[in-house]
This record gives structure tokens, C-alpha cells and sequence, in this order.
């Protein structure tokens, strides 16, 4: 995503309006509709300006989240409230945004047409704040015809792509709906004590003294009420807890590890399932990444939680690379997938994938367990894990997978199924588990 490399000036805006966080954030809308992902947009805005206020960055934030969730319900709005293309990218999302933001607080219409009259006299020149104004009272004019309207079209009423919604009623015909409204909810907050270094009583404590309201998920877990910036989490920095999904807390119970056992985190970044296998027990663990940059958050991670681990960049696939020869008692293969199941945390992939994407992902996925099944010890086990809700990631590659291999055997898992498919909840997002073992 190109940006410019000298900081720009802020804006003749006050530093709290809304104005000032839509103009920020059609910048980074704008990059996500030309198909560049919404986190690298958010990096490019920070080093833009650098001098943006901390409340107006999470402002920005919120609207781009918000709108991103809303993606298919705010372009067929404004499909009904324009005759052409916009040729001008930042204003076209600056009318989504201020949509997204009419619907949400139409209470507030007045100012937030104003707001967006603001913030587009700043973008081309201003020769568009005219058309902003327009499109934006019409839409006031008309807005009951206009809901009722996209409530009667399928991408703007669920809010995903057709194919997307086609493929999760296909896997999921009693729970599409469900599985759909919760993609496009707010994301819970789980916290994961570092259980080396605090207990569930002492943490909830410090929780209760930070005035956070909270309910424990298990003996080291725990889901906040409302989610909070970490900078308000006791003890963060001082590695007694780290935000991690209470689905993607499984993996090491469901990896079985036991003390002084070889183990291997395949795809390792950001280092969340890293540095809780490693809370779990004392294990000689090798993390693995293919992205320098990748691997140096795990590396931070671990650090700030006071764990070691031998980091190693390369692509899993290729052994020669990175393989010293001795075989593992347990691997890790959280595998490159659709992120289907974490939709809500990433509202952009709903909007850059495409359906032959997952095809995709299933023949990368293939190639590393292939590749991963190799350094696996006989007796060893391997849990293949997605946060996927597509079979074609999950139950069919496992099938596929183990039904070409001799020495493969299915573990069953603690509720008696060879896997384990979960759906999004308020409690935790979407996650695929099943558990493989070498037969010796």
C-alpha cells in the first residue's frame, strides 16, 4: 500500500471530531476496496499521521470496523442513492462510512451529514462536498424506503458475499443464520493467564480492583464483559496475561503434552498458541514462521511473558531449510486458512476473498501436513487446527489426509469425535480441531 514517506500536517480539524476520524478512515477504506488488507491500512494511516490523538485512532478504528462488518449493506445503500461510479475512491467510502454511521446513530443525522460535508471539503479539493451533502440528505429523505429495500437483498441483509453465505449454509444448514449475525458482531475479549507467573483468584482480583467486570471460562481463562484496550489489562506488561480467543485456548489440552517432550509450532506468529503451549509445561519447543516480521512478534511475545523458544524462519514445507533431523513427539499445524471463523476480528476478508480462495488454502494446507507428517515421531501426535467453517478446510481435508496414509490413526477427542467444529459464539470464534497420530 503505498503512502507517503514524509508525515503529513493534521488536518485543520479539531482533534476530537468526526469530521477529522472520517477523513482519516476513507483513506484506509478506499485501500481496502482497491483489495489491500484493512490491518495494512491501519499501519499506513499510523505512520501518515503520526501526530493523530489517541481517541481519534480509535474513532478511526471503530468506523472502519463498523463499516467493514456492514460492507454489503452500505454499498447497496448507496447503489440506490447514486446513478454512476464515483470516480473519486475516498469520497465513495466516505459516504459509506457516513451511512454506516446514519444507521448505527440516526439520532445524530445532523451532525453527522455536517461532519461528512467537513471532512469532504478536504479530500479532492473539496469539489465533491456538494455531492456528499446531496447524497446524504436524499438518503435522509428516503430512509425507511432504503432499509426496507436492503433488508429485501441477501449480501445486504447478512452482510457477506453470496458465495459466503452459499458455502456456510452448505456446512451449517441449522445454524447459517446464527453463524452469519454473529460474523458480524463485536468480538469477545478472553484473557490467558500466564499460569507461571499468576492464579486465577489473584488475577481476578486485580480485575475487580481495575473496576473490569468479568467470568472465568476455565481454570486460567477468563472473558471480560466489555473489551477494554490492553493498555487497561493488570500486570500486561509484566506478562501475567494475554488476550487470546477461548477457542484457540484448546490447543494444548487437546495436543496432550506431557514434560520434556519435543514440540513443534508450525506456523507460529503472532505467538499466542507458542507461548501457551510453553505455559503449559516444560517442553523443548521450535516455533516456525515464514515471515521475518511474523517472527519477530512471536519473538516479543515470548518475551514480555518471560519464555524461550527456538525461532526459526522458514516456509514448514521445506524441509532442508529448516529441519535438523530429529523428529517431534507433538506438532502444532495451525495452518494458513480462509479465517471464515474469524470474520468479525477481520471484517475485511469478507470483502477481499474469493470463493476459489478456499480451493486454494485446501492445497496449501495438504502440502504442509505432508510435509509436517515427515518430522513427526512414530507414537507422536499432531493436532490440525483452522479457524475455518468450510469442510473443504476441515472434515474433508482430514478425511482426505489421513485416508492416504498407512500410519496415520484419528485420536478421538475429549466428547468421543475424531473432530471438533466450532462455530461463532459470544463467547469465542469459529475453530476446526482434529487430532492425528503417528502409528508407531
Amino acid at each position: 500500500m503505498n503512502r507517503p514517506r514524509n508525515p503529513r500536517p493534521l488536518p485543520d480539524l479539531p482533534e476530537d471530531s468526526l469530521a477529522l476520524a472520517f477523513l482519516v478512515a476513507s483513506d484506509a477504506l478506499a485501500a481496502v476496496s482497491r483489495g489491500h488488507a484493512l490491518n495494512d491500512g491501519l499501519q499506513g494511516l499510523w505512520r501518515a499521521w503520526p501526530a493523530l490523538p489517541a481517541g481519534t485512532r480509535g474513532a478511526v478504528q471503530d468506523l472502519l470496523y463498523g463499516c467493514l462488518r456492514d460492507f454489503g449493506r452500505g454499498r447497496h445503500l448507496l447503489a440506490g442513492l447514486i446513478d454512476r461510479p464515483l470516480d473519486e475512491a475516498r469520497i465513495e467510502a466516505l459516504l459509506l462510512l457516513a451511512l454506516h454511521r446514519l444507521e448505527a446513530r440516526l439520532e445524530q443525522a445532523h451532525t453527522i451529514v455536517d461532519q461528512a460535508v467537513e471532512a469532504a471539503a478536504r479530500i479532492a479539493r473539496g469539489r465533491l462536498k456538494g455531492l456528499v451533502n446531496g447524497v446524504l440528505r436524499n438518503a435522509l429523505r428516503q430512509w425507511p424506503e432504503l432499509l426496507a429495500r436492503a433488508d429485501g437483498d441477501p449480501q445486504a441483509r447478512y452482510r457477506h458475499p453470496l458465495w459466503w453465505q452459499l458455502l456456510v449454509k452448505r456446512a451449517h444448514p441449522n445454524d447459517w443464520e446464527t453463524v452469519l449475525t454473529a460474523n458480524n458482531t463485536h468480538p469477545p475479549m478472553a484473557l490467558r493467564l500466564n499460569r507461571r507467573r499468576t492464579t486465577l483468584a489473584a488475577y481476578s482480583a486485580q480485575l475487580e480492583a481495575a473496576g473490569l467486570r468479568w467470568r472465568a471460562l476455565g481454570e486460567h481463562a477468563l472473558l471480560l464483559e466489555q473489551p477494554c484496550p490492553v493498555g487497561r489489562l493488570p500486570g500486561f506488561s509484566e506478562g501475567l496475561v494475554s488476550v487470546q480467543d477461548w477457542g484457540a485456548q484448546q490447543a494444548p489440552q487437546l495436543l496432550d503434552l506431557s514434560r520434556g517432550q519435543r514440540v513443534l509450532d508450525a506456523c507460529a506468529a503472532p505467538g499466542g498458541k507458542t507461548a501457551h503451549l510453553l505455559e503449559t509445561t516444560d517442553i523443548s519447543l521450535v516455533a516456525l514462521e515464514l515471515v521475518e516480521a511474523r517472527a519477530r512478534r512471536v519473538e516479543e511475545n515470548l518475551a514480555r511473558l518471560g519464555l524461550t523458544a527456538e525461532l526459526r524462519t522458514a516456509d514448514c514445507r521445506d524441509l532442508e531449510a529448516w529441519w535438523d533431523g530429529r523428529p517431534f513427539d507433538r506438532i502444532l499445524a495451525d495452518v494458513p486458512c480462509s479465517a471464515s471463523g474469524v470474520a468479525r476480528r477481520h471484517p475485511d476478508i469478507k470483502w477481499l476473498r474469493r470463493e476459489e480462495d478456499v480451493a486454494g488454502f485446501a492445497t496449501q494446507q495438504a502440502e504442509i501436513l505432508a510435509a509436517l507428517w515427515q518430522v513427526l515421531a512414530p507414537g507422536g501426535k499432531m493436532l490440525y487446527l483452522t479457524c475455518s467453517l468450510f469442510p473443504e478446510e476441515n472434515a474433508r481435508q482430514m478425511a482426505r489426509f489421513a485416508a492416504g496414509l498407512r500410519d496415520c490413526r484419528r485420536v478421538r477427542l475429549a466428547d468421543g469425535s475424531f473432530e471438533q467444529q466450532w462455530l461463532p459464539t459470544a463467547e469465542h470464534d469459529g475453530f476446526y480441531f482434529a487430532l492425528l497420530e503417528k502409528v508407531a
